[in-house]
């Protein structure tokens, strides 16, 4: 498969090309269960999760569950997220797990076949997983995903405050850590291109050279931690085929009306079109 495209990648421009970029989070956090006036119960959990899906099914590239929310209700949660999951890939959504992932050897093998694995009932299209054992502690997964036409999504730059100290820290050479990862991402994307994504927050100037980078960026920070589709073009300057502005809260404050959850979708989507084109 040398220097042809990831099956993944194929899929992703094409529900690109017909719903836009943006990716949209299920985050089923408590505060808006009840802002929805729904329990925080797995019975809120799933009324939460089935609401999601109506509203941004068929109309959105990409759905991000954030898999701590689900997991908080242990393995009942974890059913509904396998559900959540199941639905949106029946219908031809792809789905990102965000389960931020990172290990060595025989766990790392084991977090991928959990999450891309055919077989499992959490399969996904692709993942988030965290480098900062080392960008070679993810090769397991590396390896599954590019078995199983999955793709990874690579903690770069995060859009946590609280990560620039390590991430903007720098080698004796002068590289920073972030830098070192998405270098690690282009290494590896020259075999199979688009293997590798990164996540990168769209919050602040990342400070990273993205140049020589053509997979898919996974961009958090849209709306409720301040972002706009409009600064997209300043953080993100050159052009980005494969840009997945996400947006989670920004979106679910207009719930529970699944019209309202699929016009704010909708709403955002074309601003980010509009800004990105």
């Amino acid at each position: 498969m040398s220097g042809h495209h990831h099956p993944w990648v194929h899929r992703l421009t094409a529900a690109v090309e017909h719903r836009g970029r943006l990716c949209v989070g299920i985050d089923p956090h408590p505060v808006l269960l009840e802002s929805w006036g729904l329990p925080a119960t797995v019975e809120g959990l799933e009324a939460f999760a089935e609401i999601c899906v109506e509203a941004f099914v068929g109309e959105v590239a990409v759905v991000k569950p954030q898999v701590a929310f689900f997991e908080a209700y242990g393995s009942a949660g974890y059913a509904v997220l396998e559900r959540t999951i199941s639905v949106l890939r029946a219908a031809g959504t792809l789905v990102v797990a965000d389960a931020k992932r990172g290990d060595i050897g025989s766990t790392m093998a084991a977090y991928a076949r959990s999450w891309l694995g055919a077989e499992s009932a959490l399969s996904s299209d692709a993942l988030t997983v965290s480098p900062y054992l080392g960008f070679g502690a993810l090769d397991p997964a590396l390896s599954h995903a590019a078995e199983h036409g999955r793709g990874l999504f690579v903690l770069a730059r995060t859009s946590n405050p609280e990560g620039g100290d390590l991430q903007a820290a720098q080698s004796a050479s002068g590289v920073s850590v972030a830098q070192s990862m998405v270098d690690a991402a282009v290494r590896r994307n020259a075999a199979e291109p688009g293997l590798v994504g990164l996540v990168v927050g769209a919050t602040r100037g990342h400070g990273l050279d993205l140049s020589n980078f053509s997979g898919p960026i996974l961009a958090p920070g849209l709306g409720a931690q301040g972002a706009t589709a409009a600064d997209l073009p300043d953080i993100f300057p050159e052009s980005r085929t494969l840009l997945l502005p996400n947006s989670s809260r920004g979106i679910l404050r207009h719930g529970p009306s699944i019209t309202a959850l699929r016009e704010a979708a909708l709403e955002v989507r074309d601003e980010i079109e509009s800004a990105l084109t």
